[in-house]
């Protein structure tokens, strides 16, 4: 980046401040991940320059040969990655997909059931703070008090009751396999649409290690990055016969000109999601975290619904007398990153918590495996029990460095991804 730093030092010292953090950290924040070097290069691309709205063929400017190709890639490739009918890769974000997909069947008014924010869910699943929440009638289902896991019978009857025009499963902190077909099941029952947000676990599903909503719902959601590895951005699946709707939701509905060069990073990340290497990759998150959520029980750490079935975990830290915040900072002075999260029934808020998030992609991404995962639950056992001790935190920062020095931010495994082995 020798241009930026000749023109811009203040940005460049941040981005290289960036990297050495990144470097140096043990990241176990379950919605991150590192994307590779192609991603980056095509993210970073002159096609940033272009203005394209419409849709490939259909374009409101000229000179749109080139960006018509690589939306064209993103889109098919999409397609046979989940076996989708139809996708729109043109969504900023996961929000704006999930806002594509309400304005495409949805009224003002109408009713959706989402899960709770509380319990797992997100945002824009019907919360009172976010425009899913204002402009619809939001119901809400959540977890069962004894098992902490997804109750169907229930979701079931909520349904029976509010008769949602739409349903959404999916969730930012659930770390249980979510059962698509019930859902299914449930909203041919009461008559409404099914959307999966499948955001957090697309990479999972690409890789086979989860079930895939693909073909049961009428539409699917997901960002590009955490566990697919590409650029911070979303896109939509869908069946065919509400594929013209959706489009016109996005594109003039909610966006204008769509965002080429990420186009471009996502038509790069779907080809790499096709690769063997990717798929053992996802076998190995799910290993990963396994490992690391048994080590964290037997320090005595209380996980939600008692592991994970998946790439992420929630950890009670009631027991240790500590809040999520309070674990938050502590981890982040040992060279940990986490968040802060809540658990089922907190009686917290949500700036405080009584739990925290935890999740492997990322060190999977940076070749880590079982053993590691032993030394990271070691690691977080010991920074939350000497969380107001900066001599033991700066000590054991020490061991998480070398501990990074050890697995670079674009390891061994990347190489074997991008070269399609």
């Amino acid at each position: 980046m020798s241009e930026l730093q000749h023109r811009d030092r203040e940005v460049w010292e941040a981005i290289r401040g960036e990297e050495e953090r990144e470097r140096r950290t043990l990241n176990l924040i379950a919605s991150e991940n590192v994307a590779g070097k192609a991603v980056l290069e095509a993210q970073g691309c002159l096609m940033t320059n272009k203005y394209a709205e419409g849709y490939p063929g259909r374009r409101y400017y000229g000179g749109c040969e080139q960006v018509d190709v690589v939306e064209t890639l993103a889109i098919e490739r999409a397609k046979r990655l989940f076996d989708a009918e139809h996708a729109n890769v043109q969504p900023h974000s996961g929000s704006q997909a999930n806002m594509a997909v309400y304005m495409s069947v949805l009224k003002p008014g109408d009713v959706i059931l989402g899960m709770a924010i509380e319990h797992g869910g997100h945002l824009t699943h019907g919360s009172k703070v976010n425009f899913s929440g204002q402009l619809y009638e939001a119901a809400a289902y959540g977890v069962s008090r004894d098992a902490e896991v997804i109750d169907y019978d229930e979701v079931k009857e909520i349904a029976r009751k509010v008769r949602p025009r739409l349903i959404i499963a999916g969730a930012s902190a659930y770390p249980r396999t979510i059962d698509f077909d019930r859902f299914g099941d449930i909203a041919k029952e009461v008559g409404a649409y099914l959307m999966v947000d499948m955001a957090h676990i697309a990479g999972l599903i690409a890789g086979g290690v989860h079930p895939s909503p693909v073909g049961q719902s009428d539409f699917v959601t997901s960002t590009t990055h955490k566990t697919l590895r590409g650029p911070r951005a979303g896109f939509v699946l869908c069946k065919e016969v509400h594929g013209k709707q959706l489009d016109k939701a996005i594109m003039p509905g909610i966006q204008g000109g769509p965002l080429m060069h990420i186009i471009a990073a996502k038509a790069v990340c779907f080809k790499l999601a096709m690769q063997e290497g990717f798929r053992e990759y996802q076998r190995q998150i799910v290993k990963n975290a396994a490992v690391l959520a048994r080590g964290i029980k037997e320090h005595g750490m209380r996980l939600v619904s008692g592991g994970t079935d998946n790439h992420l975990m929630l950890v009670d830290l009631r027991k240790q007398g500590i809040t999520g915040r309070e674990a938050e900072k502590a981890l982040g002075l040992a060279g940990i990153a986490v968040n802060k999260n809540l658990i089922p029934f907190d009686e917290t808020g949500p700036m405080v918590t009584s739990g925290i998030r935890i999740g492997s992609p990322t060190l999977t991404t940076r070749g880590m495996k079982e053993g590691e995962m032993e030394r990271v639950a070691e690691f977080i056992h010991r920074a939350i029990s000497g969380a107001k001790e900066e001599g033991r935190l700066a000590q054991l920062r020490k061991e998480v460095e070398a501990l990074c020095a050890d697995f670079p931010l674009y390891s061994p495994e990347w190489e074997s991804v991008e070269e399609g082995t």
